[in-house]
């Protein structure tokens, strides 16, 4: 329960800067949102990866805060990373994995 916790902490649950009651409990809400969406990315997406086993703040770290080029067409979204991204086959296997 305690690694929970921390895991808590390390999206922003910890953080409680406004001053009323509601803004608090809506930071709350939206870091508990993120761990969620983390755990079951890493439920569903990352199964059989490198990044099974990591910690919510090293999946924001390694797969979800990279530079990359987004580029919106009529049609699609296309998303290019770069060539030095060493985690390309990691993101690859998780957009494949969630694609309906």
């Amino acid at each position: 329960m305690e690694n929970r916790i921390k895991d808590q902490l390390a999206l922003f649950a910890g953080r409680m800067s406004t001053e009323s009651f509601r803004g608090n409990q809506l930071r709350l809400y939206f870091s508990t949102f993120a761990y969620c969406l983390l755990q079951g990315l890493k439920r569903l997406a990352l199964h059989h990866t490198e990044l099974e086993t990591a910690q919510p703040q090293t999946l924001r770290l390694r797969l979800l805060k990279i530079a990359a080029v987004v580029r919106v067409t009529a049609r699609r979204i296309w998303i290019t990373l770069p060539r030095s991204y060493p985690l390309q086959h990691v993101f690859r296997q998780a957009h494949l994995a969630l694609r309906c």
